[in-house]
């Protein structure tokens, strides 16, 4: 089985430094592959309260993460200086799936590259409701097919 090969700086729309943590290595001393969508969550996080005006607090629509996957390329370890890279790759009425690559700081591939999918949800309700126009403007302002 061949593996494909990692995802270029090019395939991302947006990028953001991500801190590595003491712990954030293993007993392997590396980061641990859990780790991964923690970056991942804090990438996609970052980009909606800075672009799209997420109010993680007291807004009245939240995202939901029902799907993530990850694949590994290279390992990366404490205290390496990483960039998470995000781009959109399907916009939906209430939902959206992103790509987010993990970087060594100024590095063109990717030590991983992963889905994660929000849906967004009122906040009293759980119940899915369209993504509000300022996050969706954000969201297409990144989405590969633009």
């Amino acid at each position: 089985m061949s593996r494909a090969q990692p995802p270029a700086r090019r395939s991302y729309r947006w990028f953001t430094a991500i801190t590595t943590r003491w712990s954030d290595n293993d007993v392997y001393g590396h980061v641990n592959n859990v780790i991964y969508y923690s970056y991942f969550d804090s990438v996609a996080n970052r980009y909606l309260i800075d672009e799209g005006g997420l109010d993680i607090h007291d807004g009245e629509t939240v995202g939901l993460v029902v799907n993530s996957g990850c694949d590994y390329y290279s390992p990366v370890a404490y205290p390496e200086p990483l960039e998470g890279a995000l781009r959109v790759d399907r916009l939906g009425n209430s939902s959206v799936q992103y790509g987010i690559g993990i970087f060594r700081e100024g590095h063109d591939q990717a030590c991983a590259n992963g889905t994660f999918t929000h849906v967004f949800v009122d906040r009293a309700s759980n119940k899915p409701v369209p993504i509000p126009a300022r996050m969706r403007e954000a969201l297409a302002a990144i989405a590969l097919d633009r």
